[in-house]
């Protein structure tokens, strides 16, 4: 008992010292930010407090006064926007990964791309580009190809990046653009999904901010530095996602 109160009275200054960050994540980057928020907590003491969404919902609640500390979207545009807009810490924004888009179907032993091309399918899901840069990047994708007009009937839109996962793997669409983030640890999906060359659509270069509520938070500076950490990084490239050039 003595021992324990002696350890206890010896780890108080670093439990003191812990503090929660709130994280709004763009909803591509789910599964690996939950590893990385693990890790961060393991090795720093601080908590992260992730909420996932598509960055455009991520952004308006911010506006509207989200008490978030830390913003990762899944574009370089809503985190300028909030620098400029006096809501984040100037100089703050960095690029913390590079989004790869795949195609998925839900249908076994077909090819994504020849259903794409050829049109034999019904529903074609993709996030909302209105709210998803990956769904602007998808769209980026039909026009590259000259698809647009003939895939435009048959968009189905999700909220964001997750529904359209839900979409095709329920089987309500044939084909959907996704990150790959979303199945790399699906093994039911091997053989159904197509990487999309990068030439076919504007690179996703996914920036985060340290938000203004958040610039005295010791936690959010400390996880943007773990952000850069190769433990975070390895993370990211497990989930398919290129890095950054760090120089």
């Amino acid at each position: 008992m003595k021992y324990f109160n002696s350890l206890l009275l010896a780890l108080m200054p670093l439990l003191s010292l812990a503090e929660d960050v709130s994280v709004a994540v763009a909803s591509n980057f789910t599964a690996p930010m939950r590893e990385i928020a693990a890790a961060f907590e393991q090795r720093s003491g601080h908590r992260a407090i992730l909420a996932f969404g598509s960055s455009g919902k991520l952004y308006a609640q911010i506006h509207n006064g989200a008490p978030f500390q830390l913003f990762l979207s899944a574009d370089q545009s809503k985190p300028a926007a909030l620098e400029q807009d006096g809501l984040a810490v100037t100089g703050s924004r960095f690029t913390y990964a590079l989004g790869t888009l795949v195609l998925l179907t839900s249908t076994v032993d077909a090819n994504p791309e020849k259903l794409l091309r050829t049109g034999d399918y019904r529903k074609l899901a993709l996030a909302n580009p209105r709210l998803a840069p990956y769904g602007v990047a998808a769209m980026n994708v039909l026009k590259a190809l000259q698809l647009t007009d003939s895939a435009t009937p048959k968009l189905v839109l999700g909220e964001n990046i997750v529904q359209t996962y839900q979409f095709v793997s329920s089987g309500n669409a044939e084909l959907g653009f996704i990150a790959r983030s979303q199945i790399v640890r699906d093994d039911s999906a091997d053989g159904r999904y197509w990487v999309v060359p990068t030439e076919l659509y504007q690179p996703i270069r996914q920036d985060a901010v340290l938000l203004e509520s958040g610039a005295d938070n010791p936690a959010a500076r400390s996880l943007i530095e773990f952000l850069h950490a190769d433990a975070a990084l390895a993370i990211m490239q497990h989930y398919g996602y290129g890095l950054p050039d760090r120089n």
